[in-house]
């Protein structure tokens, strides 16, 4: 397993849609291995493909209390998502050092390819479920900041890259 750099914002991979995946190879589970590591040496609660330059819709999640309990999905998609909303504070490792609170669904329930190849359709609730929307914005080439006024997302990018600059 191999920790993965960062493709670094405003990288347009990060705008771009990934590709669905066909099947769930032995190479796609070395790529999963290989997120879930960089996920865990961040430290996050998930990660997308994209966000690792790899433009296929894979995404692992895990906001367990102890490691070690990666969800694996190939192309995710939301099927329900309820009505009540959760607010959270979102960053990237591709836009670092900044932050926002974000309002999402605090629960969806999720269709996806898992590990073992099969369909499976999976309730996400709190944290694990804002995570999982989180990842699958990357997969359609969002960012967490497109959910905010286009003011405050130019506050936070102006941030970020200052951040940077100062190294």
């Amino acid at each position: 397993m191999t920790v993965r750099a960062f493709v670094p914002y405003p990288d347009k991979r990060l705008r771009t849609p990934a590709e669905p995946v066909a099947a769930v190879t032995e190479t796609i589970g070395m790529i999963w291995d290989d997120m879930v590591e960089t996920m865990d040496a961040m430290p996050g609660y998930g990660l997308a493909a994209p966000q690792i330059g790899i433009m296929l819709r894979l995404a692992v999640v895990d906001c367990s209390d102890k490691r070690g309990q990666a969800v694996r999905m190939a192309n995710p998609e939301v099927l329900h998502a309820s009505i009540q909303l959760r607010r959270h504070d979102e960053a990237s490792p591709n836009l670092p050092g900044v932050f926002a609170s974000i309002e999402r669904p605090r629960a969806v329930t999720v269709r996806f390819l898992n590990a073992a190849g099969d369909l499976e359709e999976r309730d996400f609730v709190g944290l694990w479920a804002t995570s999982v929307q989180h990842q699958i914005d990357h997969l359609n080439g969002k960012m967490y900041l497109d959910h905010l006024s286009p003011m405050r997302r130019k506050m936070l990018v102006a941030k970020a890259e200052k951040l940077r600059k100062r190294g």
